[in-house]
C-alpha cells in the first residue's frame, strides 16, 4: 500500500464510519473495486483511531461535562443525575460488542478471511440493515432528546452496536436504528451513537495497532498508516458535523436507498463477473 491509496482509504473510514452506511463494508469494497486487494482489519482498525480522535475533538465539551458530571455524581452519591447515568449507560453499552469481539477472536481467528467479510455477506447485511432503517424511520416516534436518554438505552443501543460485529452492517448505521426504534430524535440517536462508539472503536483500534507494531506493519508500512490515520480525521470531522446538522432537519431515507443500490449492486458486479466474491 502506498501513501496515496492510504489517503484514500482514510477518506473513505472517515466518511463513512460516522455515516450509516458501513465503513468496514466500503474499505473492503472501494478498494477490491480499484484493484488495490482488501487492506485488512488491523489496517481499517487502525484508521478508526483517526475517527476516535475527530469524535473527541468534536463532542469535547459534551464528554467533559458527563466525565465532569459523573464524577461529581459519584462523590455526592448522586447516582440519578443525567451525568452519572449517560456515563454508566455508555460503559454498559460498551461490553456487548467487546464480550462478542472477544467470542470472534477465539473462536472465529482467522475472521479477516472468513465467509462473514466475503463480498456477498457484505451487500446482503447492507441490504438488510437498509430494510431495518426504513422501517426505524417509518415507525419510530422521534419524541426523545439527549437530555431524557439513561441507563437503559445505553444498555439497548450497545446490543445493536454489538450487530456491527458483522461487515456490512454499519455500527453507526445499526445504533441509530436503534435509536430510532427506541423513539430518540435523528439527530439524538447520531450524537448517542458517537459517544458510545467511543470506547470500542479505540479498544479495537489499539488491539489491531498491537498486532501491526507486533508484524512490523506488514504489507502496510508506516508512513501509509500515519497517512491513513490523519486523513481519516479530517474526513471524520466533515462526516460528524455534516451529519449532526443534516439530521436535525432531515430524515435518514437517503441512507435507506444508497445501502439497498449499493447491496443490489455488488450482487449484480458478483454476479456479472464484474467483482469477485473474495
Amino acid at each position: 500500500m502506498n501513501i496515496f491509496q492510504a489517503v484514500i482509504l482514510g477518506m473513505v473510514q472517515g466518511l463513512t464510519e460516522f455515516l450509516p452506511i458501513s465503513s468496514t463494508a466500503h474499505l473492503k469494497i472501494v478498494p477490491v473495486a480499484l484493484g488495490w486487494g482488501d487492506p485488512g482489519v488491523a489496517f481499517t482498525a487502525v484508521i478508526q483511531l483517526g475517527s476516535i480522535f475527530s469524535v473527541v475533538w468534536y463532542f469535547w465539551q459534551d464528554l467533559t461535562k458527563i466525565a465532569v458530571g459523573a464524577y461529581k455524581s459519584i462523590v455526592k452519591s448522586d447516582y440519578q443525575s443525567p451525568d452519572f447515568r449517560m456515563a454508566v449507560g455508555i460503559a454498559l453499552g460498551t461490553i456487548p460488542i467487546v464480550f462478542f469481539g472477544l467470542l470472534i477472536k477465539i473462536f472465529i481467528p482467522d475472521f479477516d478471511n472468513s465467509v462473514l467479510r466475503s463480498t456477498v455477506a457484505i451487500a446482503i447485511a447492507s441490504i438488510v440493515m437498509a430494510l431495518l432503517l426504513g422501517i426505524a424511520e417509518k415507525i419510530g416516534s422521534r419524541k426523545r432528546n439527549f437530555e431524557q436518554l439513561g441507563i437503559k438505552d445505553g444498555i439497548l443501543m450497545g446490543l445493536a452496536q454489538a450487530l456491527a460485529l458483522v461487515p456490512g452492517v454499519s455500527r453507526s448505521g445499526s445504533t441509530i436504528t436503534g435509536g430510532l426504534f427506541m423513539g430518540l430524535e435523528r439527530a439524538t440517536a447520531a450524537k448517542f451513537s458517537f459517544l458510545l462508539g467511543l470506547p470500542a472503536i479505540t479498544l479495537a483500534g489499539l488491539v489491531e495497532l498491537k498486532t501491526l507494531l507486533d508484524e512490523g506493519f506488514g504489507g502496510v508500512g508506516l508512513a501509509p498508516t500515519i497517512a491513513g490515520i490523519i486523513s481519516a480525521i479530517i474526513f471524520s470531522y466533515i462526516a460528524i458535523a455534516w451529519l449532526i446538522k443534516y439530521l436535525q432537519t432531515k430524515d435518514t431515507w437517503i441512507f435507506v436507498w444508497y445501502r439497498l443500490a449499493f447491496g443490489v449492486l455488488i450482487l449484480v458486479a458478483i454476479a456479472g463477473g464484474v467483482m469477485q466474491n473474495k
